[in-house]
């Protein structure tokens, strides 16, 4: 993969990730979104997956330039915004979204505007990005549409499992949050305990 300096080089979260949307079983009517893109390894992985449509969104333009070479050198047409978040997005809903956000907790209270660190800084708490996409990301999923999720375990996974909870009155999820391990990540519904850095959270799908 192309990797500009200071985009985020994919690593074991990476293909945690990339293992559990390939288990998603995508086609070409599946819309795709991968929060915080980085060098573009989700957004590549769900085209090869099957999925339809992909779209990819970061704040570095960097990231984002790179996200677009990668799918291009492989045959991939993804859709690249620059921006924050959802900033970009005004109407797509989607089946997935995927994301590998910075989470390394720091000192700082927000994240970097520039340098290596804007590609993993998550943060005091590790929570910079988490809390704004668990309370905005259910919105933009289609009727059973997940959310993939990956994160730190020392950036408060009960606190990602309180707040997908405290949407289930809002977006009528059919199920609580999974928690996949490298193990055995392809198996959805079930829950390991993991010591390693990383966990993955899988939400539960939104029902009409």
């Amino acid at each position: 993969m192309i990797r500009f300096p200071g985009v985020y080089a994919p690593q074991s979260g990476t293909r945690l990730i990339s293992d559990a949307v390939r288990a998603e079983k995508l086609d070409a009517s599946s819309q795709v979104l991968d929060l915080c893109s980085g060098s573009g390894a989700l957004s590549v992985c769900a085209a090869k997956a099957g999925a339809g449509t992909v779209f990819a969104v970061d704040i570095s333009r960097r990231a984002a330039v790179c996200t677009w070479m990668n799918g291009r050198l492989r045959g991939h047409r993804i859709r690249v915004r620059h921006g924050d978040l959802l900033a970009p997005f005004h109407g797509p809903r989607f089946d997935l979204v995927v994301s590998n956000p910075p989470y390394v907790p720091t000192e700082g209270d927000r994240a970097p505007r520039s340098g290596r660190a804007r590609s993993w800084d998550g943060g005091n708490d590790g929570r910079l990005f988490f809390d704004r996409i668990c309370a905005t990301a259910p919105g933009v999923l289609r009727n059973e549409g997940t959310i993939l999720l990956i994160q730190s375990a020392l950036s408060g996974i009960d606190r990602t499992v309180e707040l997908f909870a405290t949407t289930n009155s809002r977006h009528r999820w059919s199920r609580g949050p999974r928690f996949l391990s490298a193990r055995s990540c392809c198996r959805a519904g079930d829950t390991w305990s993991r010591s390693a850095s990383s966990t993955l959270t899988r939400s539960p799908r939104r029902s009409s």
